[in-house]
């Protein structure tokens, strides 16, 4: 069974394990979110990428949501002690990662063809794809100007106030090598537990992906973000907000519209069944906040459920590429979605 997944961080990386503990990895694509990549010291961070590579490797810290077990950060306090700006959290361990993607990329290399090397070499069995080799970048828009995506969520701590989101870049980039025809083929299309704005929303905006999600024959099911009115956590509320999304599963189909047809929500969401109905989105009820590997294994077998193999003929074309996102990796100081805080955590 082929399954392809679109994923952002940590809640995806939750999902994702349990997808794995389910399936065999090699039956696992994942095609990631990049819009949260930054430059750290000169080098080229990936935070979803390297979340979910990380989880697939069984090396996460599952603490922290983000980063390698048993981390330490020596190299953080070196640079604090020489001035640069520590904000951002990086171990010691996961600076290998990033040096070699950054070698990488400057001798040529796409970031494809690096992500799937450095999964590769951690054993990981599953298909880890970059939405695109592209550079796209989340901006957030405030009241005091524009922020990348990690300057918001992981330095300001997602403490000023939205009043826009866009994906520089996309509208110039193409999918990734294996992206269109991973969905294409797909037998099952699962939408990881993201937040619809900044970890979906610069997947969906990359041209093409849309129009492939639209076609597959292959069902596609999400799971909500969104657990009675609220975030599981981060600021999904807070983008879904400013792009004048409901927060509610009802928001988190609307973003997905068209193409979505089934999306499991909390039981406590039972209010919105009716109106996904009228959306074309059938609910599935479960119990979706992750708290352990037993409850990430018990979801995905939820999501692995036999369903319809076609939706709905889509109802006014495709669907917007400005109107989604995801539970990228919790801030290196705090999460998104349903991740662990600590990115940007006061050194010790």
């Amino acid at each position: 069974m082929r399954v392809v997944t679109l994923a952002g961080g940590t809640g995806a990386a939750k999902l994702l394990r349990g997808l794995a503990a389910c399936v065999p990895q090699r039956d696992l694509t994942v095609i990631g979110n990049t819009g949260d990549d930054t430059e750290i010291w000169g080098l080229h961070v990936s935070p979803d990428l390297d979340t979910v590579t990380y989880a697939l490797a069984g090396t996460l810290d599952v603490e922290r949501g983000w980063g390698l077990a048993d981390e330490t950060f020596q190299c953080l306090r070196g640079m604090a002690a020489y001035g640069a700006d520590t904000w951002f959290n990086l171990g010691d361990r996961d600076l290998a990662t990033h040096l070699t993607r950054t070698r990488a990329l400057r001798d040529g290399q796409p970031l494809s063809g690096v992500t799937a090397r450095l999964a590769a070499s951690l054993g990981v069995a599953a298909r880890i794809l970059p939405m695109s080799d592209d550079p796209v970048r989340t901006m957030i828009q405030t009241l005091g100007g524009r922020l990348t995506f990690q300057e918001y969520f992981v330095r300001e701590k997602a403490l000023v106030d939205v009043v826009g989101v866009d994906y520089e870049g996309a509208t110039a980039a193409r999918p990734a090598p294996g992206v269109l025809d991973a969905i294409r083929t797909a037998d099952l299309v699962v939408v990881c537990p993201s937040n619809p704005v900044t970890s979906v929303g610069p997947i969906l905006a990359v041209p093409g992906i849309v129009d492939a999600l639209g076609a597959t024959p292959a069902p596609v099911v999400g799971v909500s973000p969104i657990v009675g009115g609220a975030a599981v956590s981060g600021p999904a509320a807070a983008l879904m907000r400013a792009r004048g999304l409901p927060i509610s599963p009802l928001g988190v189909a609307a973003a997905y519209a068209p193409w979505l047809r089934h999306l499991l929500i909390d039981r406590s969401d039972l209010a919105c069944v009716a109106e996904l109905g009228e959306l074309g989105v059938e609910a599935d009820m479960a119990d979706i906040v992750m708290k352990s590997r037993a409850h990430e294994t018990e979801l995905a077998r939820r999501v692995l459920e036999p369903r319809g193999a076609r939706r709905r003929p889509s109802r006014g074309g495709s669907a917007s590429h400005s109107t989604a996102g995801g539970w990228g990796p919790r801030v290196r100081g705090e999460q998104d979605g349903d991740r662990p805080a600590g990115r940007g955590a006061t050194l010790e």
